[in-house]
C-alpha cells in the first residue's frame, strides 16, 4: 500500500495516539471490577459502575459497612489503586486496601493499608501493618501531605522476595524488608494471598484511640476506588524495584515529616526486646 506524505503522517499520528491510548489505559490497569474482584458482605452497599465498570463505591451505615475482594490469589507482584477516602467527619471509620492469606488458617501472612478516618478538620492516619505466619505488631503510621478525601490518588503494595514496599502516588511510604540472610525469618513469602478492601466501623479504637465516637448523623458514609492494576507477570518492573537514590530521599522526607508512629521505636511497648529486623530497618 502505498501512502502519500499527509496521508503518511496522518497514519503516523493514528499510531502514536492509539499508543498513548494503549499506555493510558494500562497505566492503572482500567479492568472490570466485575471481573477481577467479588463481594464480600454489604450486599447493595458494594456499588460498581462507570464506563466499562472500572469504578467502585462502598459504603457504610447503621447496619454493616462493605467489602470486596479478587478472585484470584498471588504470590508476589505490584497492586496499585485509587482511592477517594471519605470526605469532612469520617471520626470511627476504617477503609482498607490490604493483601491477606486464609485467615482461617490461624498462621496468615497479611500486608495492610488501613486509612482510619477522623473529625473534621484533623487527618486522616495511615496505618500500616505486615504479618507473617499469624504474627504482626510491625505497624506504622502516617499523616499525609494531602487531604486524601478531595481526589483520588494512587495507593500501591510491591511484593517481591526481598521486600514489601508501601507507596503513595509512587513516593515509598515503607519499606519492609526480608532479612532471612540475616537469619531473621520473618517475612511473608510462602502463602498466596488475594486482595481485600473494606470500609467498617471501629469506634472503639479508630479514630484517636476510640475518643472520638462515630457520628452516625453524618451517614452515609462512602469511599470510592477506581482504576486497579495487578501485575503479576514474569517481566513485571516488581520483581526487582527497589530504591533508588531518588525514592530513598523521598523515603526520608515522609519518614521524617509524616510518620507519626513506629513500632521499632516503642520502647514501651517492647521494654524487653525489639522485634529482630528493627536492628537493621535503619538501613531501608
Amino acid at each position: 500500500m502505498i501512502f502519500s506524505s499527509n496521508g503518511h503522517h496522518m497514519v503516523l499520528k493514528l499510531v502514536i495516539v492509539v499508543v498513548l491510548m494503549v499506555l493510558s489505559s494500562t497505566a492503572y490497569g482500567a479492568g472490570s471490577f466485575y471481573d477481577e474482584f467479588d463481594p464480600t458482605f454489604g450486599d447493595h452497599r458494594v456499588q460498581i459502575s462507570g464506563p466499562g465498570n472500572r469504578d467502585l463505591s462502598l459504603t457504610l451505615d447503621q447496619y454493616s459497612g462493605s467489602g470486596f475482594r479478587s478472585k484470584k490469589e498471588f504470590l508476589y507482584g505490584r497492586i496499585d489503586m485509587q482511592i477517594k477516602l471519605i470526605a469532612g467527619d469520617s471520626a470511627g471509620t476504617v477503609t482498607t486496601f490490604y493483601l491477606t492469606s486464609d485467615q482461617s488458617t490461624g498462621i496468615h501472612d497479611e500486608i495492610d493499608f488501613e486509612f482510619l478516618g477522623n473529625s473534621s478538620g484533623h487527618p486522616y492516619t495511615v496505618h500500616t501493618n505486615v504479618f507473617s505466619q499469624g504474627q504482626g505488631n510491625r505497624e506504622q503510621q502516617f499523616h499525609l501531605w494531602f487531604d486524601p478525601s478531595k481526589a483520588f490518588h494512587t495507593y500501591s503494595i510491591v511484593w517481591n522476595p526481598k521486600l514489601i514496599m508501601f507507596l503513595v502516588d509512587n513516593i515509598p511510604l515503607r519499606v519492609f524488608r526480608n532479612y532471612e540472610n540475616h537469619g531473621i525469618m520473618f517475612f511473608p513469602k510462602n502463602q498466596r494471598q488475594r486482595i481485600y478492601a473494606s470500609l467498617w466501623e471501629a469506634d472503639d479504637w479508630a479514630t484517636q484511640g476510640g475518643r472520638v465516637k462515630t457520628d452516625w448523623s453524618k451517614a452515609p458514609f462512602k469511599a470510592y476506588y477506581r482504576n486497579f492494576n495487578i501485575d503479576t507477570s514474569d517481566k513485571g518492573a516488581w520483581k526487582t524495584h527497589d530504591l533508588d537514590e531518588n525514592s530513598r530521599r523521598r523515603l526520608r522526607w515522609v519518614q521524617k515529616n509524616y510518620m507519626i508512629y513506629d513500632y521499632c521505636s516503642d520502647w514501651k511497648r517492647f521494654s524487653q526486646s525489639f522485634p529482630p529486623e528493627c536492628k537493621n530497618s535503619k538501613f531501608n
